[in-house]
């Protein structure tokens, strides 16, 4: 029996095809699992594009989100056996606390090939068990923008009852964080593209929305919608081209927490006008911890997904995914 992969032997969407080897085997304290789908993120499309080189062999095999079924485990794993249903954790040993190292953390996709494949090999302190009201699908789509979106707002920024936040746009990230802040009962004031995309948004639970390309200086309006307070916290995906806008719409201390830059990743600010004057706060953070997945998945969030594509067609899911048209995640089935 083969095991089915998606490969690259260089970088570009068109350069991605289905090959075969070996199913691998699970070592003493290793896990085999039988991948039922991979969702995608912008990490991936980088670093297909070649926009986001990780220093992997070609050939590279793309997927940073996998969940499905375990088939074997090693002789010295104890916690899980065959049949138990699970997703990977994103940082393989980032497994609990605030806030792990880049130097030291094992991503996959990134510090490893990624998880494309009918079968892949996994350290068995890399999962986590998932309730059987999640299909595989929706559990794929949260090691990566879930986990990200509960360790800004839980975590880090600690939202409560009534504090009001600021998320932007539709992608994975985002729409974890609109639903986790509402589950917290915070106030969520949501950016987006289009007047169809903000009809989703309010039907998904956000309370105000603002189109930024009819009204581009959208921090004024978030000062508007709070009668000039600003918003407790924002959490940033923009990066270069938002990250001024998102300090100018947050309130007297109120925290900008940024974890993506779909704009670009070098940032220009105004120490004193930006920060210091207005006792405003800009921190950085990524993907949550094992502990962090745990309580994501007790929390109940249920994850929007756009589309599930064959892996057959997974050419065609990356190019929805640069294309950004795309409401909530796009799922690869295998």
């Amino acid at each position: 029996m083969q095991n089915r992969i998606v490969q690259l032997d260089k970088t570009g969407i068109d350069a991605i095809r289905i090959g075969t080897t070996e199913i691998p085997r699970a070592a003493a304290h290793e896990v085999v699992v039988n991948i039922k789908a991979v969702s995608l993120n912008f990490l991936d499309l980088m670093i297909v594009k070649g926009d986001f080189p990780t220093g992997l062999p070609f050939p590279y095999t793309p997927g940073c989100d996998g969940a499905g079924i375990v088939t074997a485990v090693g002789d010295k794993v104890s916690e899980w056996k065959p049949g138990d249903r699970v997703a990977l954790t994103y940082v393989q040993n980032f497994l609990s606390g605030e806030g792990f190292p880049l130097k030291d953390a094992v991503r996959i996709g990134w510090q490893t090939q990624g998880v494309m494949a009918d079968y892949v090999k996994v350290p068995a302190y890399g999962l986590v068990k998932l309730p059987d009201s999640l299909s595989f699908e929706e559990a794929a789509t949260m090691p990566v923008a879930g986990v990200t979106a509960w360790e800004g707002l839980i975590n880090i920024a600690k939202i409560q009852l009534g504090h009001t936040v600021l998320v932007q746009g539709t992608g994975g990230v985002s729409m974890f964080a609109l639903q986790i802040a509402r589950q917290a009962g915070a106030r969520v004031i949501a950016t987006t593209s289009s007047d169809n995309k903000a009809a989703k948004l309010k039907a998904l639970g956000a309370d105000e929305v603002i189109n930024y390309k009819t009204n581009p200086q959208w921090q004024d309006e978030v000062l508007r919608l709070t009668g000039g307070i600003g918003a407790d916290v924002t959490l940033d995906v923009g990066g270069k081209d938002t990250i001024r806008q998102s300090l100018q719409a947050v309130k007297v201390n109120g925290l900008v927490c940024t974890a993506g830059g779909l704009t670009g990743s070098q940032i220009t600010l105004d120490v004193y006008g930006d920060l210091n004057l207005n006792f405003k706060r800009i921190t950085g953070f990524a993907v949550g911890s094992r502990d962090s997945f745990n309580a994501l998945l007790k929390a109940g969030i249920k994850p929007v997904i756009d589309k599930v594509y064959a892996v057959e067609d997974v050419q065609t899911a990356f190019r929805e995914l640069e294309s950004g048209g795309h409401f909530g995640k796009l799922v690869v089935k295998l």
